[in-house]
């Protein structure tokens, strides 16, 4: 079902573009669902794109959806928690994307110090979200994203800035940078 909502091929493909993925990019996608932005990564040219998302119903999807890259070696993608990476997901990457996934995440400024540390120096990070609750506005998504801005900054992150695809309601793409070496 997701993967067949317009809204949700569109949100992925901007935050994807917000990015700005280069042909070396080794990127993290955090709560893939069904492989939507694996596949944009991809196809914006990251070196290799790694997922994580804690329901084995998703990554079914997102294998199904991304086995030609998989079979090529471009793409990796692991049933896990946030907050019980595997080793094999240690990093270092240049890129790391969240969309609609991290109000599941146990302790979450604890979980994006831990991403932080997964970055290279200068690693950027991307957080989206599109409010679903009831009744949500252009309002609620500004307030999530204020809520998104201090969680970066109290991880350690730099250069936060927020970015806003009008839809109903709009979404908010949190953008900031892992720092110097850390």
């Amino acid at each position: 079902m997701f993967a067949h909502r317009p809204s949700n091929r569109l949100r992925n493909r901007w935050a994807v573009s917000l990015l700005g993925v280069r042909p070396t990019d080794r990127v993290l996608e955090i709560g893939f669902g069904p492989g939507i932005a694996v596949a944009e990564l991809t196809r914006a040219g990251a070196a290799h794109v790694y997922g994580v998302d804690h329901s084995g119903v998703m990554l079914r999807q997102a294998s199904r959806r991304n086995a030609a890259a998989i079979r090529a070696g471009l793409v990796t993608l692991v049933d896990a928690p946030v907050d019980q990476l595997p080793a094999a997901l240690d990093g270092p990457f240049d890129a790391i994307l969240a969309v609609n996934s991290l109000g599941f995440w146990p302790a979450p400024i604890e979980r994006l110090a831990e991403l932080r540390r997964r970055l290279t120096p200068g690693g950027r990070v991307a957080l989206v979200s599109q409010p679903r609750c009831h009744g949500a506005t252009a309002g609620t998504s500004r307030s999530a994203a204020g809520e998104l801005e201090d969680l970066l900054r109290s991880a350690g992150f730099t250069q936060v800035r927020t970015e806003t695809l009008p839809l109903s309601p709009p979404v908010v793409c949190v953008l900031a940078a892992s720092g110097p070496a850390h």
